[in-house]
């Protein structure tokens, strides 16, 4: 552990919305930082891509580190083997390289948001005690497909959707630039999990002209979609994030 602890990269204990902050705040695509797992002898390695920010968990047994099925001796030899070879991003698709380790200490964050929220990590606050401190953790977004039922026909179609700020947009596929739709999470009324359409890792979201219906390929994608969601949500009725349209 003591080695782990020199890593100018590692940042310890902090949650997953503050990492995907800081590397959305200050970082770039391929930036990367290692921070502890939610059990013992686990940790995660926090990667920013184009426009989100993923997770891949890593496990410390014995003098290895596995990921996945594979297992390396070192973190280096782990870092110097996805600065090559892509990792792909759980069932979504997104490819990204460790490009630009993330250091613990940023000497000229960009704006007074991003020393915030150094100064807030740095001493040891909680999520809470940030949430209240700095609008930073409204950066945090995600990406990924998505299977969603139509309004009027209610057949189901796979759709790219991407989650910024307090918006969810969804695309035909990932290559277009400009979205089907556009879902503002300030008119959202909550999110929930569904079991009413016989389709596994199902969720919906109740707006008050609509009830939208999506599923997720494994129940892991699901609980992500909504643990970001419903925490957008919960802000937005906080006051805390702000309106972007």
């Amino acid at each position: 552990m003591e080695e782990i602890s020199k890593l100018n990269w590692y940042h310890g204990n902090i949650t997953r919305h503050i990492a995907e902050a800081l590397l959305m705040a200050n970082g770039m695509e391929g930036s990367y930082l290692l921070r502890e797992g939610s059990n013992e002898g686990t940790f995660s390695i926090s990667v920013r891509g184009r426009e989100s920010v993923k997770h891949f968990k890593i496990v410390k047994e014995g003098g290895v580190f596995k990921f996945g099925i594979t297992e390396f001796d070192s973190l280096e030899s782990l870092v110097t083997h996805f600065a090559n070879q892509p990792l792909l991003g759980g069932n979504s698709g997104t490819l990204v390289l460790l490009k630009h380790p993330y250091p613990k200490v940023v000497e000229e964050p960009d704006n007074y948001e991003d020393i915030v929220l150094q100064s807030t990590v740095r001493s040891g606050a909680t999520e809470r005690d940030l949430e209240f401190q700095t609008h930073a953790n409204s950066l945090a977004s995600k990406e990924g497909f998505l299977t969603k039922q139509g309004w009027f026909v209610k057949n189901w179609k796979t759709r790219w959707f991407v989650l910024v700020k307090n918006e969810l947009s969804y695309y035909s596929d990932r290559a277009k630039d400009k979205p089907i739709k556009t879902l503002n999470l300030e008119d959202c009324q909550g999110c929930w999990k569904d079991d009413s359409t016989g389709k596994n890792y199902c969720f919906r979201l109740e707006y008050p002209d609509r009830t939208w219906y999506f599923y997720a390929n494994t129940d892991e994608e699901m609980k992500e979609w909504m643990d970001m969601i419903k925490w957008k949500i919960k802000q937005i009725r906080k006051g805390s994030v702000r309106s972007f349209t």
